[in-house]
């Protein structure tokens, strides 16, 4: 999503307008304005697919009572000394933060995709361009939680528990 993303981005820059910053042709995927939205909407419908089928799991396995953060993890974080508690308070602050800001990207690429349809949705946003620009913001933050959750996952059980979601 990232690469066919930025092929749109070519397009019409969100910073700087068409003289704007230009992104090299070898990091993005589409080949032009159509191409990059085909690939950006077959990701987009691949991962809220999934994002609906976690939300489904979690509801009905219950699991969201110990993937999400809560209480106990807030006060792990104030009084905790237990590093592996540390570690796993910051996991689930991380899991549940993720959420909103996966439906944020998703409800502002819904609203830039389809405006004539939701017009409120960029009337939330004020303007057009600012709602280009949340959904923009939304690829550092996906790709700095996928770095952070990398590294917490590292650190509480080291590379055979992440070598263990692979193989």
């Amino acid at each position: 999503m990232l690469t066919s993303g930025l092929q749109i981005y070519n397009a019409n820059p969100v910073f700087g307008g068409r003289a704007g910053l230009h992104i090299p042709a070898i990091f993005t995927l589409g080949g032009w304005l159509a191409g990059g939205r085909h690939w950006h909407f077959a990701g987009m419908w691949l991962f809220s697919l999934n994002l609906l089928w976690y939300g489904i799991y979690i509801l009905i396995t219950q699991r969201w009572r110990y993937r999400f953060v809560g209480v106990n993890d807030i006060k792990a974080l104030q009084k905790s000394q237990n590093s592996k508690r540390l570690i796993y308070a910051w996991h689930r602050i991380a899991y549940t933060a993720i959420i909103p800001i996966l439906l944020l990207a998703l409800f502002t690429g819904i609203g830039m995709y389809k405006p004539a349809q939701f017009p409120w949705i960029v009337d939330i946003f004020g303007s057009w361009q600012a709602l280009r620009i949340v959904h923009f913001a939304s690829v550092p933050i996906v790709t700095a939680f996928a770095i952070i959750h990398s590294l917490l996952g590292r650190k509480a059980g080291g590379t055979e528990l992440t070598e263990s979601m692979f193989w």
